[in-house]
């Protein structure tokens, strides 16, 4: 029995867990501790569990190719990466097990004009959340219509590359559909895509201390002028004539800028992003 009891009161109820992470960096913010990954690695926690918020933000979906010389038609941004936090919420408990960190890259752009561009991949933190990546953008080429036209669906959906074609959806609770009607922004954390205009819009998340705007949709090509913006939130500018388009924030997950003309730059979605933070004094 007094064996038993000793064992209870080294393994009882308040003792605090241990935390060991890979690949983050780490800062503090107040009574916070911190820890951000740009790219993939673990948090180990032992001898209890722990009590976090997070943030966990996917790839961003890579614009769609144009086609302006045979079709008439531009590249659909790119949908921004899926967004997911608990900050201001419930917290999560991590048990006392060693938890996997994915960070999602974004899509590439779109190869040629007949080719949708690739969605971003999966953000995750452990198996409890996962953020799903940002759909592609439509590409604009060939004559015959396909699937190649609409945007890709994902986290947020990427934007179409012509009427009569969808936006891709996005996953609820994450993000916004794409564009449609004409060529189409992509969508973004906080509001979808539209068509013929800016990405769309991203989140505010101040789980750092400090307020940053994440998975702002690309803006789609344009065959003139003004540039179409990326969606605040780290989203890429389309592209036209003069003007390359510009791939997604990494570190944001924002969407991937639609390109101008078949044989020009692609843009890329940007990598994602994993944040949690917990009280420092609740851990060892």
């Amino acid at each position: 029995m007094r064996q038993v009891a000793k064992y209870y009161a080294i393994l009882g109820k308040g003792q605090k867990p241990t935390v060991t992470v890979t690949g983050a960096s780490t800062t503090t913010d107040g009574l916070y501790t911190i820890q951000s990954w740009t790219t993939s690695g673990s948090i180990a926690v032992a001898d209890a569990s722990l009590d976090v918020e997070y943030l966990v933000v996917a790839g961003g979906g890579g614009g769609g190719m144009g086609d302006t010389v045979t079709t008439g038609q531009v590249g659909g941004g790119g949908g921004a990466g899926g967004l997911l936090t608990n900050v201001g919420g419930l917290a999560l408990s991590l048990s006392a097990a060693t938890h996997t960190v994915t960070v999602g890259a974004g899509g590439v752009g779109a190869p040629n004009s007949i080719t949708r561009a690739s969605s971003g991949s999966n953000s995750s933190l452990g198996v409890l959340v996962t953020s799903v990546g940002g759909g592609g953008g439509g590409s604009g080429g060939s004559t015959s219509y396909g699937a190649h036209n609409s945007g890709g669906d994902g986290g947020s959906g990427g934007g179409t590359s012509r009427a009569g074609y969808v936006g891709g959806l996005g996953t609820a609770g994450q993000g916004n559909d794409g564009g449609a009607g004409g060529v189409g922004s992509g969508g973004g954390a906080g509001a979808a895509g539209v068509s013929a205009g800016a990405g769309g819009a991203g989140l505010a998340n101040s789980i750092t201390g400090t307020s940053v705007t994440y998975a702002g949709g690309g803006g789609p090509g344009r065959n003139g002028t003004p540039v179409r913006a990326g969606g605040v939130g780290g989203g890429g500018t389309g592209g036209n004539a003069t003007n390359n388009p510009v791939d997604g924030t990494d570190g944001l997950g924002g969407g991937g800028g639609g390109n101008y003309n078949t044989g020009g730059a692609v843009a890329a979605g940007g990598d994602g992003i994993v944040i949690v933070r917990y009280l420092t004094a609740s851990v060892a």
